[in-house]
């Protein structure tokens, strides 16, 4: 770990410590300050110390992208998507947890290209978003389950690996079958 001693222009003296990169990203963002960097005596060059979590309260570095796909995103489409009737209709408004767990996935596969895969834990987000919650849990159940014929996983379950699922060819027929209201839908 390095430590550095940053003055502002206004005056401010700011203590830092963290790797060479973090504090050389720092310094060019306040471009016009003055630093002093200074490697502590007891940490060779070869060897790093564990990195503290003073910071990672309040969200760690400001760069970092939030990972994962983009849950309001995915809500707003099924609110607002040319099917949205249908969708209300024939999913929200009734009961079978299969056709709610996989209507994020519908979505995803045909309104955002199928650009990524959903874990049960999105899937309880999104659900609870619409106002219909299917618990991460009986998401989980359901997709290994009742709706595994419908699904694609990206890797073996695990417990506590979250898998990623798509909707794969024949999910995207059984979905739209429902959405469109066919009574047998749900014989398949």
């Amino acid at each position: 770990m390095a430590k550095a001693s940053l003055t502002l222009a206004n005056g401010t003296s700011i203590d830092i410590e963290g790797t060479v990169k973090e504090i050389r990203e720092l310094l060019e963002l306040y471009g016009g300050a003055t630093a002093q960097l200074r490697q502590p005596p007891d940490v060779s060059p070869g060897r790093t110390k564990r990195a503290s979590r003073v910071g990672s309260a309040s969200g760690g570095t400001a760069a970092e992208p939030p990972s994962g796909p983009n849950l309001t995103e995915i809500v707003n489409l099924i609110k607002n998507c040319s099917e949205a009737e249908n969708i209300e209709r024939n999913i929200l408004d009734r009961t079978s947890q299969v056709d709610r767990t996989l209507l994020p996935l519908y979505i995803v596969h045909e309104h955002l290209s199928n650009a990524f895969g959903l874990s049960s834990g999105d899937i309880n987000r999104i659900t609870t978003e619409l106002g219909v919650p299917v618990l991460t849990s009986n998401a989980s159940h359901t997709l290994s389950g009742t709706a595994a014929k419908y699904v694609m996983g990206d890797r073996v379950r695990k417990k506590g690996q979250p898998v990623r699922y798509k909707l794969s060819r024949r999910g995207v027929q059984y979905l739209k079958a429902v959405i469109e209201g066919q009574a047998n839908a749900n014989s398949q």
